[in-house]
């Protein structure tokens, strides 16, 4: 039961995180969560996040954006460091408040509050088409990959941010897809040795379940590609606006 759950959640996860840039770890997780302890699941969707992330940019990599990716990947790195470094400090920080819905305790931590927030504001910004009036502006993309890179590592949630501050540049559709792949493979090799790192017991990691989870997600990015070509840029631009304005209040109410 798990290996088809999981397989048809990597799939679906990795077909739509194909164009919006966000998604696989959100909708992978909880799937693992169902089965295996939460270090496990947290450990096995690191591995298929950069894996998957990888071999998407074996697909598209001829589009890739260097001069994006330099200017906003390396301070993204130097970002995922800093909060992946802080995530193993934190220790027990209060919430920043909770809630009970259908029988059901929720906790909502100060991080999901700024990256929601930080989110609606930014789909806002979208749908008022600012990557017309400041282009590639000299300020936007170092900015926007130390803070998408810090909340990487700080929580995991880089992908919906990095995307935010991406689809405010002037990029076509191809090279906004490829370089953002990049830039996600450059995040996960920086936070993910820091977390197994200083996590214990990886050794007995269900190999069998994360096989079964990269070659379905494979496949999902494998089908998004033929899709490419077929799916205009203002299209994109409406599936991400909305894509992030849902992800933002869904932090915001702790959903994930």
């Amino acid at each position: 039961m798990e290996f088809i759950l999981i397989g048809s959640v990597a799939l679906l996860a990795s077909l739509l995180t194909f164009f919006s840039g966000f998604g696989l770890g959100t909708m992978l997780l909880p799937a693992f969560a169902l089965f295996f302890s939460l270090e496990y699941a947290i450990a096995l969707t690191g591995i298929v996040h950069l894996l998957n992330n990888l071999f998407k940019t074996g697909l598209v990599g001829k589009y890739i954006d260097f001069k994006t990716l330099a200017i906003f990947g390396t301070p993204a790195i130097v970002g995922a460091f800093l909060g992946s470094t802080l995530l193993l400090q934190m220790g027990d920080l209060p919430n920043a408040y909770s809630y009970t819905a259908f029988d059901n305790f929720i906790e909502v931590s100060w991080t999901q509050v700024v990256v929601g927030l930080l989110l609606i504001a930014f789909a806002y910004l979208e749908n008022k088409k600012l990557s017309e009036k400041v282009g590639a502006s000299s300020w936007l993309l170092p900015v926007g990959g130390s803070i998408s890179g810090f909340f990487g590592g700080l929580s995991g949630h880089q992908g919906a941010l990095r995307t935010a501050f991406l689809a405010q540049v002037n990029l076509s559709k191809e090279t906004f897809i490829a370089t953002g792949i990049a830039i996600a493979c450059v995040v996960d090799l920086t936070r993910l040795p820091v977390y197994f790192a200083n996590t214990s017991g990886l050794n007995e990691i269900p190999y069998a379940i994360m096989i079964v989870a990269v070659l379905s997600a494979f496949v999902g990015a494998m089908i998004g590609k033929r899709f490419l070509k077929k799916i205009s840029l203002k299209a994109l631009h409406a599936i991400i606006a909305t894509l992030i304005t849902v992800s933002g209040f869904a932090m915001l109410l702790g959903l994930f």
